[in-house]
This record gives structure tokens, sequence and C-alpha cells, in this order.
């Protein structure tokens, strides 16, 4: 998915995605109490998102254009994200925090995303 240009909406989708899974996560540290993977985590999140901006200025018009669709499938990810991690653990376990839960359910999400991605990307190369 990833091999081609350099730079392309799939990747700055997928950035923006990973910047949502590590803001989810923030609230998680805050409420344990780890300052040090906070201060670590606010460090990745500011070197990601420089990265993003980068990617997204490199992009030609054509990934620009394609950027919308991207985040809206992003999105479409991210709830049914918040879907199936309430379903998981309305099912099989018991409730631990929401602090832990928005950053299930944002994992959740971007995994899906990337991995939609792929499979686009795999059923597109088989039918050419």
């Amino acid at each position: 998915m990833l091999q081609g240009a350099p730079t392309s909406a799939k990747r700055v989708s997928s950035a923006l995605g990973l910047c949502i899974v590590m803001l989810a996560a923030l609230p998680r540290y805050l409420a344990g109490g780890h300052e040090t993977r906070l201060t670590l985590i606010l460090m990745a999140l500011v070197a990601v998102l420089v990265a993003s901006i980068v990617q997204w200025r490199l992009l030609p018009s054509e990934g620009r254009q394609q950027l919308p669709v991207m985040l809206k499938r992003l999105s479409i990810m991210m709830v049914l994200g918040v879907l199936v991690m309430g379903v998981w653990h309305a099912l099989f376990t018991d409730w631990m925090s929401w602090q832990v839960f928005i950053s299930h359910a944002s994992t959740f999400g971007l995994v899906a995303h990337v991995v939609s991605l792929w499979w686009a990307d795999e059923y597109q190369g088989g039918r050419t």
C-alpha cells in the first residue's frame, strides 16, 4: 500500500489517524499518573504531526483532492472502532474506564482504516 509515491493521501490520512490514537491515549496516561509516558507520547505526537504537515504540503493536487475521501474513510473507521470496542467491552470485559475505552476504540479504528486501504490496494492490483 505505501510503497508507491513518496507521499499520498493514504499516508497523510494514516498519519493523522496515528495522531488521533496518540491524542486518545493522553487521558489514560494523565489518569494513571504516567508523566514519563505522557511526555514521550506528546513528543511523538508532535513529530508525527510535523511529518503529516510536510507530507500534506508535498501532495500533488490529485492527492489533495483524494484527501477528503481518505479522511471520511478514517472517520468512518473511527466510528466503527467505537462500536466494535463498545460491543466487545460490553460482552467480554468489566468496564475499566472511559480513558481505556477511547484508546482501544481509536486504535481499532486506525487499524481498520489501514487494513481497508491495504485490501483496496490488493483488490485493485489484482484487477489490473
